[in-house]
């Protein structure tokens, strides 16, 4: 299959790699400039005191274009490319910017070095380039399970997700649902501004992953020293979650690690009470994190390897 093959290459070339600064200095990186594309749009066509009816298909038909021009912009570099292993290693080289194995690692990683260090300042700094919570109201086991839970949640969303649908589409695929991701983060929220607006790029978002994180769930209860308890917590506590999605990986990573995760959380005005996962266990603790960077390693090999596999195949 050679969008496996692709998806291979990638995933190798971003765990080597990650997105280097020197080029990021002097390209930027894709996804920027699909952000960039959103937020104008998001300007001329989200007027304010419009009627929602009319937000919401303005929303819709913004969606509709910038996911339909990152499919045909992958499309059309699938057409150009030659056949055999030129294309298998270019469509990797293209398909690379949009899998961020590698980035989601380097950022945890900068939250856990200070929490164990015990400088709690430098720890909420890190923890809020990743969440939107109020780093300020975080002690040591928010800004853990805060860390812990971003890990998870994007493992799907940065990792798995974009390399399912580029194996079944290839280019268009990982490209188009890269702008959907990036549609969502952007303007996928319930804010005044965007609730109408931004419901169907949420709504979309949901769907695309519907699988993807369920399989990231899978893919850790697996491989985490306690399966079958990861497992069983993963299936009792998933749908807990305020997403349909994000409960799964985060669930199965609470069952494999022995940790509690989500629970009351505090944002710059506001206070959500959510569900605790895993209800009963410890709070993560600086200590987790080794435990935590080893099953995303094995996480990530098992995904090369599942690749390799169907590459052969």
């Amino acid at each position: 299959m050679i969008g496996a093959a692709m998806m291979l290459v990638g995933l190798m070339l971003d765990a080597i790699l990650g997105w280097p600064d020197r080029l990021f200095r002097i390209i930027s990186h894709p996804v920027v400039w699909i952000g960039a594309l959103i937020r104008a749009l998001d300007r001329w066509c989200n007027v304010s005191g419009a009627h929602p009816a009319l937000l919401r298909l303005a929303g819709a038909f913004v969606t509709v274009l910038v996911v339909g021009l990152c499919g045909a912009i992958g499309w059309m570099l699938t057409q150009a490319l030659p056949p055999g292993l030129v294309a298998m290693v270019v469509g990797g080289l293209v398909a690379w910017p949009f899998i961020a194995a590698r980035s989601l690692y380097d950022h945890v990683a900068a939250v856990a070095e200070p929490l164990a260090a015990g400088n709690l300042a430098a720890a909420r700094h890190a923890v809020s380039r990743i969440v939107g919570r109020d780093p300020d109201q975080l002690d040591r086991a928010g800004i853990a399970r805060a860390a812990i839970e971003s890990l998870a949640e994007n493992s799907s969303d940065g990792v798995v997700a974009p390399i399912f649908w580029g194996v079944i589409f290839g280019l268009p695929g990982i490209m188009g649902y890269k702008a959907i991701n990036t549609l969502d983060s952007m303007i996928g929220h319930r804010t005044p501004r965007h609730r109408a607006f931004g419901w169907a790029a949420a709504r979309l978002d949901d769907l695309v992953n519907l699988i993807p994180a369920r399989l990231t769930g899978l893919l850790f209860a697996l491989l985490s020293t306690r399966p079958k308890v990861a497992l069983r917590i993963m299936w009792r506590d998933a749908r807990k979650h305020r997403s349909p999605n994000a409960g799964w990986p985060e669930a199965a990573i609470a069952g494999g690690l022995d940790i509690r995760l989500s629970g009351p959380r505090h944002y710059a005005d506001t206070v959500a009470d959510e569900p605790w996962l895993n209800e009963g266990a410890p709070d993560p603790r600086a200590a987790d994190f080794p435990r935590l960077f080893r099953l995303y390693r094995y996480a990530i090999l098992a995904l090369a390897l599942v690749l390799t596999v169907c590459a052969l195949l």
